[in-house]
């Protein structure tokens, strides 16, 4: 403020060298004409205007220069620096800053107790810097426990899977028990029914022996064919089991569980991926 004040005074004091100037040089004669009058009226805003214009520039490029020295401070010490323009035009912080200047310039270079209560700026040393190491550990802690959160909800995720995979499994079997149960029963009913043709074909040869020895050899073929039958219907068991489990492993629903099973899986994989990043 002080630099400023400098400045400004000498600005106000070239700007009433230029009215003396007019004074002494232009203003001889007791009578002027209105062109006359206006010529040194134009002169004089010319000479004026660019003097208000060069110090305007001048103080507009002197704030600049200041603004940066303390950039530069501030990117050394990693801040972060926000401004509020709307705030150059507080006509209360103005009057503030007017009331302070006037007492700077009353008091000059007396120290009352008025400027002794008045905040200064911390200065940039080693007290600075370990509120900037807090910060930056107040920072990081903060990012740690953002961290852990997700690093919970990723272990929530994980044993949901795990969960999820559990229960495909055991649906998984219990299918595989509800279609074994159902070819047992399949099969305990045709050993029923061959069972059956086998009881009725000893009958009937019981009682052809028991009728005629004569046919003893006739029912021996039969008995024969019988065994054939029996042995022939054994292998059409054999290959409906297995025609059975062909089936069966081509349904949409054993693929949609395996499909399933194999995505878990990959899910499961790449959780486990993650966890260990």
């Amino acid at each position: 403020m002080r630099f400023a004040r400098t400045k400004r005074v000498l600005r106000l004091k070239t700007i009433d060298s230029c009215f003396e100037d007019l004074k002494e040089s232009r203003l001889v004669e007791e009578t002027y004409t209105a062109d006359e009058v206006s010529d040194m009226l134009e002169g004089l805003q010319a000479v004026v205007r660019g003097e208000v214009e060069m110090e305007l520039i001048n103080t507009a490029h002197t704030n600049v220069l200041l603004l940066r020295q303390l950039f530069s401070q501030a990117e050394k010490y990693y801040l972060k620096l926000q401004t509020d323009v709307s705030e150059l035009e507080n006509r209360e912080l103005l009057e503030q800053v007017a009331e302070f200047e006037k007492t700077e310039v009353t008091t000059t270079n007396k120290k009352t107790s008025q400027d002794v209560s008045k905040p200064k700026l911390a200065p940039l040393n080693e007290g600075g810097i370990s509120e900037l190491l807090n910060k930056e550990i107040a920072r990081l802690q903060e990012e740690n426990d953002k961290l852990k959160t997700r690093l919970k909800t990723l272990e929530s995720q994980a044993t949901n899977a795990l969960d999820e995979k559990c229960k495909v499994k055991q649906a998984l079997k219990d299918l595989q028990s509800v279609q074994t149960d159902q070819e047992s029963s399949r099969q305990s009913q045709e050993i029923t029914n061959l069972q059956d043709t086998v009881a009725v074909l000893k009958e009937d040869f019981q009682k052809s022996m028991n009728a005629t020895c004569t046919s003893q050899k006739d029912l021996q073929d039969t008995l024969v064919a019988a065994k054939h039958d029996l042995l022939r219907v054994q292998d059409q068991l054999a290959l409906a089991e297995k025609e059975l489990e062909k089936k069966f492993q081509q349904t949409a629903a054993y693929r949609n569980m395996k499909e399933i099973l194999a995505k878990k899986n990959e899910q499961i994989k790449e959780i486990r991926k993650k966890l260990q990043k």
